[in-house]
């Protein structure tokens, strides 16, 4: 067994955290991380599934605060949103997030959703898994993102 390798790249926000590239040389092939190494004891934040609703909405639901858009993109970058909402009330950013799930409800969305991700993330890519749903908590929710990102040691 050999001693761990220098990650392929390191969080400029963050030193603990680094993204791992097998074959470093493909990396552009891939819109995620094969995997994060957390390189401390840092705290973990687990960020609930943010969805193209309003991250604080009426419980039971109240249908008319959920008119989401159509299109894919726009109901990613909503779902971002309220996700980098929660990382700036923490003091954290995109480049301290390790794993993010997807869900979709239609699998022929990924690659637009992927791509505004991209856009968002920059070169950041967190690990990730996609998965396709029946559907999620309101009617036309077509995304929901969670994610877990590490602060950096103090």
């Amino acid at each position: 067994m050999t001693g761990r390798a220098a990650p392929f790249k390191v969080s400029p926000t963050n030193p603990n955290l680094g993204e791992i590239q097998t074959t470093p040389e493909r990396h552009m092939d891939m819109p995620y991380a094969p995997a994060m190494r957390i390189q401390s004891s840092g705290d973990l934040l687990f960020i609930s599934g943010c969805t193209p609703s309003p991250l604080y909405h009426t419980h039971p639901h109240d249908f008319a605060e959920h008119d989401h858009p159509v299109s894919i993109i726009e109901q990613t970058r909503l779902a971002m949103k309220s996700l980098i909402s929660i990382l700036e009330h923490e003091g954290l950013a995109l480049t301290d997030v390790v794993k993010v799930t997807k869900y979709l409800t239609d699998i022929r969305d990924l690659e637009d959703m992927a791509s505004t991700l991209s856009e968002i993330f920059g070169d950041w890519k967190p690990a990730s898994t996609t998965l396709c749903v029946n559907q999620l908590s309101t009617p036309g929710a077509r995304v929901e993102l969670d994610a877990i990102a590490t602060y950096p040691k103090e």
